[in-house]
């Protein structure tokens, strides 16, 4: 498990590396500043969820369990909740209406949360040493 969350940790932080540089330069032109502000947020919240993949990869306090809970919900969270607000802050830039997607950003940012949430309440369970 620990090397599943050391890898997503590192793709999901590269790609927000990727995707920030693209929206400063790339996309800057083409999107208003609300829509820029959305987008990074979404850049934001990815990379700060990349950090705490790597982190819980390498916490040994927490069990194998834990992390597998908090590995799906970060995961599907980010796919949720940033993949969303790339989506719906593009979405001038396409064909599609995004708009219909809308829904997901908070059931991804649900997601997150429980994952935090998940972790915190094993931080409780620990016995004292």
């Amino acid at each position: 498990m620990n090397k599943s969350l050391l890898i997503w940790g590192t793709i999901f932080g590269i790609i927000a590396i990727i995707l920030g540089a693209f929206a400063a330069h790339g996309l800057k032109p083409l999107l208003g500043v609300e829509k820029m502000q959305t987008f990074e947020t979404g850049v934001r919240y990815q990379m700060y969820h990349a950090l705490f993949l790597l982190f819980l990869g390498g916490l040994p306090v927490a069990s194998e369990k834990v992390k597998r809970i908090c590995f799906y919900l970060t995961l599907f969270g980010v796919f949720f909740f940033s993949g969303s607000i790339y989506l719906l802050a593009t979405n001038s830039l396409t064909s599609f209406d995004f708009g219909v997607i809308g829904p997901i950003t908070p059931i991804g940012g649900t997601l997150l949360i429980a994952a935090w949430i998940i972790l915190l309440i094993s931080f409780f369970k620990l016995k004292n040493k």
